[in-house]
């Protein structure tokens, strides 16, 4: 007999207020907030039960890095090409219009596997884990903010590309589209943090990272970017994370009319898709943008994946990198 996810699911002034009152004094917990910024979970350390929830930070995932020798069937359903074509062509009238600069448009894949939800936890590799019982997997590669004395650190992704190309590294850093999609990009959690913070300003711009999944290796490019919050920053903690939602990378510019016409595009709810988790251990903060994720649909596992969509997307692109990110990252 199964028994209920045990956690209440807080609403948007909940999370604040219990990010703040935790963080205030010192006490770790686990937050998990949905796309919207609209619900999510506050776990105090203490409460954790591992027959419901297990999580990895980048620490961990540093520390514990391993071969993965299973044989992993994997099948997947995207949206037909003309179907993605209609969703596509609204973006490209709204960015025309003026209306953003930058969409990212995401799509549900029906996958068939030989794993369950919690074997891709276990056996993925990804600098953020996280497993939700009967709920779903995320394996993000993407670092939302983190937080260690002060500072503010964030990590964008944008542009991914098969390694395997001929000069797979050059081409990317020198395509048109993804030039200009990073930049916005950038400028945009820029922005974001200077609502926050002072002192911001970018690290490190585009550089890249690579990654092994059971479908080949890609290269993915992030910047960095960093500022330093105020002394009382643990007491507003909450106020702080809300601040920055969505995550820019996987709403667009400006977001509140881009979120509109992700709403319109998409058709289906993103729920915890591209919502963010993360780890406060009592003194510092780690945290996710909760993409490669895999939830459990009645019998039915669905992968959520997309890309950035700007002025200069060509449709092909960008439908065969949707069908790109739905895989599972291993050693």
């Amino acid at each position: 007999m199964s028994i209920d996810f045990p956690y209440p699911l807080l609403k948007t002034q909940q999370l604040k207020t219990e990010i703040n009152r935790l963080s205030g004094v010192g006490l770790p917990f686990l937050f998990i907030i949905n796309y919207k910024a609209t619900a999510g979970y506050v776990i105090p350390k203490g409460e954790l039960d591992s027959q419901f929830i297990r999580f990895q930070t980048e620490t961990e995932y540093q520390q514990n890095k391993k071969e993965t020798k299973h044989l992993l069937n994997w099948q997947t359903h995207p949206i037909p090409l003309k179907n993605y074509q209609l969703k596509f062509n609204y973006v490209q009238e709204q960015i025309h219009r003026g209306n953003s600069f930058l969409i990212n448009l995401t799509q549900p894949t029906d996958v068939q596997t030989n794993l369950s939800l919690f074997d891709l936890y276990n056996l993925g590799s990804a600098k953020y884990k996280l497993w939700l019982n009967r709920m779903f997997t995320v394996l993000s590669p993407e670092t939302f903010v983190k937080i260690r004395d002060g500072v503010i650190s964030s990590f964008p992704m944008k542009g991914t590309i098969d390694a395997a190309l001929p000069n797979a590294e050059s081409v990317i850093l020198a395509d048109p589209k993804e030039k200009a999609e990073h930049a916005t990009i950038v400028d945009l959690i820029r922005n974001d943090l200077s609502l926050v913070a002072e002192q911001v300003e970018v690290k490190r711009y585009r550089y890249i990272d690579s990654l092994f999944t059971n479908k080949g290796n890609l290269l993915q490019v992030s910047s960095e970017i960093t500022g330093r919050l105020p002394v009382n920053y643990l007491e507003r903690l909450g106020d702080i994370l809300f601040s920055l939602l969505p995550a820019g990378s996987i709403s667009g510019a400006p977001k509140p009319k881009t979120m509109e016409i992700i709403e319109q595009a998409e058709g289906y709810e993103r729920g915890f898709y591209t919502g963010i988790w993360g780890w406060f251990d009592g003194e510092n903060l780690d945290s996710a943008v909760m993409i490669r994720f895999i939830e459990q649909q009645g019998d039915q596992l669905v992968f959520k994946s997309g890309g950035g969509i700007t002025s200069q997307s060509e449709l092909k692109k960008e439908y065969e990198e949707l069908i790109q990110k739905v895989y599972v990252p291993l050693h």
